[in-house]
């Protein structure tokens, strides 16, 4: 079903549009909620650096995304509207790719095709179709923007446990100090490998849902 928002003459940060913002980072995580947009988490949460980028892109170009289909859904027939979207989120995601690797080129490398795959993120496509397809720009953005922080934050803090228990490290900079070292700690290997970001993944997932007396119900 569609999600349609009326917005006249509300302000522009009114209670509906705080929730807009808020909820999908919170109670209505994309990830949590509906299993969405986890094919990228484990690629490129091995490091944070990456997944903070990654973060940040799917941001750039979901906002921008939602806004510009809103502006055009007036004029978009329904049978190629499916088209329309993937030709605005590619035309953004190659935007985005060609300023990594002008001025982050290292990340960019890192990255590799994930940025490419922006373009497939369900996460996008979904909001598209359920929102920004039937309500106007300004609420759009702030969908987009909610949906795809929602997404960044989860994938930040599944890269922050990999890195920190996989290499010792955070952003590149060490953090378990070296007397855990000298005194026989060791990195965990497995934090570093694709099963353990599933296995981070699902404890988000449970611990999500395992506070929310309303999901564990419908469960």
């Amino acid at each position: 079903m569609s999600e349609n928002i009326n917005n006249n003459k509300e302000p522009l940060f009114s209670y509906k549009n705080k929730k807009l913002l808020s909820n999908p980072i919170g109670k209505d995580n994309p990830i949590t909620i509906q299993v969405l947009g986890i094919c990228s988490i484990l690629a490129v949460t091995v490091q944070l650096k990456p997944s903070l980028v990654l973060a940040i892109s799917v941001v750039a170009v979901m906002g921008l995304a939602n806004v510009i289909i809103s502006l055009l859904r007036n004029t978009i027939p329904q049978r190629i509207r499916i088209i329309v979207q993937l030709t605005v989120i590619a035309s953004l995601v190659i935007i985005v790719d060609q300023v990594l690797k002008a001025y982050m080129y290292d990340v960019s490398r890192q990255l590799s095709i994930f940025v490419g795959l922006i373009i497939t993120n369900c996460i996008i496509m979904g909001r598209l179709e359920g929102f920004a397809l039937y309500n106007k720009a300004w609420p759009s953005f702030l969908d987009g923007i909610g949906n795809a922080a929602g997404y960044g934050a989860i994938l930040l803090a599944v890269a922050a446990v990999r890195e920190l228990f996989g290499a010792g490290t955070l952003m590149n900079v060490q953090i378990i100090p070296d007397i855990f070292y000298r005194i026989g700690y060791e990195n965990n290997g497995l934090f570093i490998l694709p099963p353990m970001a599933l296995i981070t993944v699902g404890v988000i997932i449970w611990i999500h849902r395992s506070r929310d007396k309303e999901l564990i119900d419908a469960s």
